[in-house]
């Protein structure tokens, strides 16, 4: 807060209600900051869904594939490549990527859409290594005691192993996502209106750098918290389960 305060030039706190009103209420300057919000959310929401089907479907085929040399050989090897290329090469850069050359035409598709497709198979290489984890984490007695039930391989994954990988991952994905929303930052490179941008346009028209990037910020800061909350509870009442 001192920090801040030694940043902030005196005079802006007594011109703050001048320059809030310039920065949101004048011209609904504020409606940049709600659409680029629900970009930012909507593009979240897909490519957290993209990344743990892609994440869950990596880590399975890279997991079979450890405990069996034999199988899976051409999907282990395609996924290593992915893992490689992904996980080595900036999320922004991506993103460009996919927008000026695999979204070119003739596939003429929303850029919003291209940045979910991005940011989804970005998030998916780091949720595979995370699940592949936390399946290798689980006693290998697990697995014996599930055959030893009659089940077969397939069935003692899903029905044994993979519950429990996914309770123990389960802080890991949740910073992962957090980490997927602060990222999405960078759509702007694409002239996606997300939040960043929708701050930054009215910074442009104002020439107020604090007052609309503070805000958002702050919006950011309220969304992060709200998940980590929301992933506490959660936690909290899988280890509650553990507990009966």
């Amino acid at each position: 807060m001192d920090i801040l305060t030694a940043a902030l030039p005196l005079s802006y706190f007594s011109e703050f209600p001048q320059k809030f009103y310039d920065a949101f209420i004048l011209k609904n300057r504020y409606t940049n900051i709600v659409f680029g919000l629900g970009n930012t959310l909507m593009i979240t929401f897909f490519a957290v869904i993209i990344g743990i089907i892609l994440g869950t479907i990596v880590a399975l085929v890279k997991v079979t594939h450890n405990n069996d040399k034999s199988k899976l050989k051409f999907l282990n090897a395609v996924c290593s490549v992915y893992l490689t290329v992904i996980r080595g090469t900036p999320v922004v850069v991506q993103l460009m990527i996919m927008w000026y050359i695999v979204f070119q035409p003739p596939v003429n598709l929303d850029r919003v859409v291209a940045a979910i497709f991005a940011f989804g198979i970005n998030s998916g290489a780091y949720v595979a290594e995370v699940i592949r984890s936390g399946i290798q984490s689980v006693d290998k007695g697990q697995v014996e005691a599930g055959r030893s039930l009659g089940l077969n391989q397939r069935d003692t994954m899903v029905k044994i192993v993979f519950p429990q990988a996914l309770k123990n991952v389960l802080p890991a994905i949740g910073n992962e996502f957090i980490a997927l929303l602060k990222e999405t930052s960078v759509a702007g490179y694409i002239a996606i209106q997300d939040l960043t941008k929708g701050g930054d346009i009215i910074r442009s028209i104002t020439y107020d750098p604090y007052t609309s990037l503070l805000a958002v910020a702050g919006i950011y800061l309220l969304i992060v918290m709200g998940l980590t909350a929301l992933l506490g509870k959660l936690e909290r009442r899988l280890h509650r389960s553990d507990n009966r």
